[in-house]
């Protein structure tokens, strides 16, 4: 009898730690309520690297069996402007373990747009519907998510406040009878100069709405960050993230990079 009720017992808490919520460790990215123009054409390579970690599976950002600790991750992500209001966008995900080879993550798919005329409302609003499709069980045991993000943007003189609250639920996999994840996303930066905008950002989820994870099991972090525009079409944005909790990852570096570019319009 004592071993059937302990054998049930690390079933329950081997169950409960996987239904920790995670950040997007492929995608450390605040977005703003304007969207690219249309006919535009956006490439974006999306690259963090865990300089310190965790050891073990399910603890910080560790994707599926691989320990997050030296997981290097790297996103591909190609957005066009459909109007001067929508805009969508794949991604390819691809990680790299330590002690592994470079392997296929997943695949994610979106639109976004944005609402009314930037300025006409006291704050500028839009919207994010996410796709995500992972046929790599090693990484991710949900098949399918969803990912649905109001998005909130208010300037302030030469500061920018961007609020993505996260709300995701799995489609496909053991973990589609259960309700939505909440998590957050907040950038505030300061516009100092065009090539270079001091800023903080933070990333975090509380798990889910329902049933809300212990603060020790949560992931929260502060990424200060440099972000600015370049010649020729290019952006940045880079920092390293500190986690705020036991159950994130200590340290976090973050490399974005992106290039947009008028194609032309398609349809």
């Amino acid at each position: 009898m004592k071993t059937r009720t302990l054998l049930a017992l690390c079933a329950v808490l081997s169950f409960r730690r996987a239904a920790v919520a995670q950040v997007d460790p492929f995608e450390f990215e605040v977005y703003p309520a304007q969207t690219v123009g249309h006919g535009m054409i956006e490439i974006e390579s999306l690259n963090s690297f865990v300089a310190d970690g965790h050891d073990e599976g399910d603890a910080g950002t560790s994707s599926g069996d691989f320990p997050s600790n030296h997981m290097y991750r790297t996103a591909v992500e190609l957005t066009y402007g459909l109007t001067d209001k929508i805009e969508a966008a794949a991604y390819l995900n691809l990680a790299h373990p330590n002690g592994a080879s470079l392997q296929y993550a997943g695949s994610k798919y979106r639109l976004r747009g944005s609402l009314f005329e930037q300025g006409q409302l006291p704050v500028d609003l839009g919207w994010y519907v996410e796709l995500e499709w992972n046929k790599t069980p090693q990484f991710d045991s949900n098949e399918l998510e969803l990912e649905l993000k109001p998005i909130i943007q208010k300037d302030f003189g030469p500061f920018e406040l961007d609020l993505n609250p996260k709300f995701v639920k799995a489609l496909v996999g053991p973990d589609d009878s259960k309700g939505f994840e909440f998590g957050y996303i907040v950038g505030l930066y300061c516009n100092y100069r065009r090539w270079l905008s001091p800023g903080v950002e933070f990333y975090g989820g509380i798990g889910l709405i329902d049933d809300i994870d212990p603060l020790s099991e949560q992931q929260h972090y502060i990424f200060p960050v440099l972000r600015g525009e370049l010649p020729y079409g290019l952006e940045y944005n880079v920092g390293p993230g500190i986690g705020l909790t036991g159950g994130s990852d200590p340290v976090i570096m973050k490399v974005n990079i992106e290039f947009e570019h008028f194609v032309g319009t398609l349809f």
